[in-house]
């Protein structure tokens, strides 16, 4: 990868704090053309975006875990605003190849969403993770991601966090912004803490979404396919295909643990007590909530 990359301090999209690589020929993303037949998987990040990028691949294959290993998840599901200059060809080139229907991946909040899925009303599936969780997530993929900047002490991570100087922008206004949405478009919210608690209720969720349906045991071949240990163990969806001199994988693996929870190895006491009173007060206001233990 070309070093004018690396370790780069965020670049800010119309106030949005974006991975400076990704901000290059902005209009790409602007002027992006939706299909009807499109659907999008919007998350902030780490919130489960592969899991149910994958899940969404096998439901539009019927449930064919064979034809799911034909790619790479970011060949299968690109990443709309993805661009690494000089080793990974802009998300937005790869989705224009793709026939229908497509899959799109975006950590893009609405105020950065292309026109054209809204005046396309394309399907959207929105995944949301307790925060806590996330800013561990993040942590880790911070330090591995050589496209992002440094993420420095876990200290002053958190407090990043809970202002927001995070790639991609504030989480609280990510995922409410979606949520208040979701009841004039055309989204299905799933919790992560759900998929967690009970895979089989959220994928049916998803598989009626899409308008399929399957039978039990499909259903239960899916939830095997996309079970967190299989997937780290999946080379088309662990992302050990992707350059080390991207993500360097000795430093933290992409699939990490796949838990709720994990906040509480990482977070002291002051630090959980400082969150919670952000925590609160990005909920105040709003009928989203979220679990931090499943």
């Amino acid at each position: 990868m070309n070093a004018e990359w690396r370790r780069k301090d965020w670049v800010k999209v119309r106030g949005v704090p974006i991975i400076c690589a990704f901000t290059q020929n902005w209009e790409r993303i602007d002027n992006f053309q939706a299909r009807n037949e499109d659907i999008i998987i919007a998350t902030y990040p780490k919130s489960g975006t592969t899991w149910m990028s994958e899940i969404v691949d096998v439901i539009l294959s019927d449930g064919d875990t064979d034809k799911s290993r034909r790619d790479a998840i970011f060949n299968k599901v690109p990443m709309l605003e993805f661009w690494a200059p000089g080793t990974v060809p802009p998300g937005s080139q790869l989705l224009e190849a793709l026939p229908s229907p497509r899959v799109v991946k975006t950590h893009l909040p609405v105020s950065l969403f292309p026109a054209s899925f809204w005046d396309n009303s394309c399907k959207i599936i929105y995944v949301a993770r307790n925060p806590k969780d996330v800013a561990v997530s993040f942590y880790h993929f911070d330090k591995m991601n050589q496209l992002h900047p440094e993420p420095g002490t876990w200290e002053g991570y958190v407090d990043k966090f809970i202002h927001g100087n995070m790639g991609f922008g504030p989480w609280g206004a990510h995922v409410k912004e979606f949520w208040a949405l979701k009841q004039d478009r055309n989204i299905l919210y799933i919790f992560y803490e759900d998929m967690l608690e009970d895979p089989r209720r959220e994928i049916r969720k998803v598989m009626k979404f899409l308008g399929k349906d399957f039978s039990e045991d499909v259903l239960e071949k899916i939830c095997l396919h996309t079970s967190f240990n299989a997937m780290k163990e999946n080379p088309t969806t662990n992302y050990t295909a992707i350059p080390s001199s991207i993500m360097d994988h000795s430093v933290s693996p992409f699939m990490r643990k796949g838990i709720c929870g994990d906040w509480k190895n990482h977070f002291t006491v002051s630090q959980s007590e400082k969150f919670d009173e952000y925590y609160r007060k990005e909920m105040s206001g709003t009928d989203l909530s979220f679990r931090f233990v499943v």
